[in-house]
């Protein structure tokens, strides 16, 4: 006759979830503490990332200055964390123009860019995209497709563009007319 099998029990529940509650204690400590270790590395890299962009981005541009907007004018801003532009210039201390930061909403994720503009010439010199998240094939040709990306090279901001009644339709039917303003119908 043959022995009989002994049947193993489950543990109790509390060693389950005393388990399942220290694997995810030290999983979460393991997160955070790559996180916070990286952080400065990430910043530092995005900070360069931005530099590097401006420099890109005006075309000619040797030094760089960040300013941010306060009380009505532009002001020296070194190490702020908000929203700023990048005064830039030549070597012999030409002013050449600004690298301005910009984001918008893409189809699926914010989309950040900068852009260099010359007030003096109204003109965009140039149009770099910092992180896109868009779908391969599809939204990130704003990012491969060169032709496009050199559309905003020289890019003359002006004429103003100018609403005009009945063109469109627009919710409010005001749409931008390309017509000239003698051909303009004024409602």
């Amino acid at each position: 006759m043959s022995a009989p099998v002994a049947i193993a029990q489950d543990p109790p529940a509390y060693k389950l979830i005393g388990t399942l509650a220290l694997a995810g204690l030290l999983s979460g400590l393991g997160i955070v503490s790559v996180y916070k270790i990286t952080l400065p590395t990430i910043e530092a890299n995005k900070a360069a990332a931005l530099e590097s962009a401006v420099f890109q981005v005006v075309p000619g541009a040797e030094r760089m200055e960040r300013l941010a907007w306060r009380d009505g004018q532009l002001v020296p801003e070194p190490k702020g964390k908000g929203d700023a532009v990048f005064a830039a210039w030549d070597g012999a201390g030409a002013f050449l123009g600004y690298g301005v930061p910009a984001a918008a909403s893409g189809f699926q994720d914010t989309i950040s860019l900068i852009y260099g503009y010359n007030p003096e010439q109204g003109k965009v010199l140039g149009m770099r995209v910092l992180d896109s998240r868009e779908t391969p094939g599809l939204g990130d040709k704003i990012v491969k497709d060169a032709h496009f990306v050199a559309e905003f090279d020289g890019l003359v901001v002006s004429p103003k563009i100018e609403l005009v009644k009945g063109h469109g339709e627009a919710p409010t039917r005001w749409t931008p007319s390309p017509a000239p303003p003698s051909r303009r119908a004024r409602s």
